[in-house]
């Protein structure tokens, strides 16, 4: 038997917005990891926790020649994970880094990563899903306004609002190379987006998304209403942030590459059902259902 969608998409005429009153942002307690009360009520509150510095030197530097190899690996060439830059043909996001480097296998383990996946989703967790995000100079294209919850949803069969990203910046975030925007306290609407799924829609979708973006009134709606936070810092930041949030990022025609890795936890007790507007799920790579904790 099929979940009750509380979060229909890509099937009305008309946009909707469906304010969330199931699914906390936070589902667990101070006692439950590393994150004190009033970063778990801010996280509440605004669906994002930034960390001034999450790595130490060494293993930023460790971090970062990983993800030199990842881009250089010749045993990646063709490799559906592979995602390249429409007009370069530059690499734009690699994923299932958690399966493809031990490295960032073992880091994404630590319980300043985990424990903090943990305790704001309050259970154990799996990885829904992983990447890296190149986003080169002088050509990296933007990521357009979408709630990742929206996709998860409709495309991979995510039931409920209870999974957490984190991004880490792997180079400098300045405000002009593409760093990340969120809508500050968007995450407590959904926005059902128009039109229908297309076949294979991750094709075209990891390159530059069309289905699963928010129409510009819904999206002029909740900017009036929330605000626009940008996220910029050092190599070694971080950012946790919910779901649902209305986020995208500019593109980067400077000289200055913006490097970040995306690590997205799901609660073990939200695994993944049938796509809710979709025929088929997306790959594996972009949607798991090995649901393994992750100890």
């Amino acid at each position: 038997m099929s979940p009750t969608d509380l979060y229909p998409t890509r099937r009305f005429d008309e946009p909707r917005l469906i304010y969330r009153t199931e699914d906390p942002a936070v589902w667990g307690r101070p006692a439950d990891g590393p994150l004190a009360q009033p970063h778990l009520d801010a996280h509440q509150a605004n669906g994002f926790t930034p960390v001034e510095q999450l790595l130490t030197p060494a293993e930023l530097a460790a971090a970062q020649s990983e993800i030199e190899q990842l881009l250089h690996d010749p045993a990646l060439i063709g490799d559906e994970r592979v995602v390249r830059e429409r007009t370069t043909d530059e690499v734009r996001s690699v994923f299932d880094v958690h399966k493809i480097s031990p490295f960032f296998a073992a880091m994404l383990r630590d319980d300043r990563i985990a424990g903090v996946a943990r305790q704001i989703l309050g259970s154990e967790v799996y990885v829904h899903q992983s990447r890296i995000n190149y986003k080169p100079g002088f050509g990296g294209a933007p990521f357009e306004w979408h709630s990742d919850f929206e996709t998860w949803h409709a495309e991979d069969g995510m039931p409920r609002m209870r999974a957490v990203s984190l991004s880490l910046a792997m180079t400098e975030n300045y405000h002009f190379n593409g760093s990340l925007m969120i809508m500050p306290g968007s995450h407590q609407t959904f926005v059902s987006c128009l039109g229908e799924t297309p076949a294979d829609n991750h094709k075209s979708s990891l390159v530059r998304q069309e289905a699963g973006t928010p129409d510009h009134a819904s999206l002029r709606l909740l900017a009036d209403k929330h605000g626009i936070h940008q996220f910029t810092g050092p190599a070694g930041s971080a950012v946790w942030f919910d779901s649902n949030c209305m986020h995208g990022s500019n593109g980067n025609i400077t000289p200055f590459p913006r490097s970040n890795l995306f690590i997205v936890f799901n609660s073990i007790e939200n695994s993944l059902v049938e796509p809710f507007a979709a025929e088929k799920p997306r790959p594996e790579y972009l949607g798991s259902r090995d649901w393994q904790v992750l100890n």
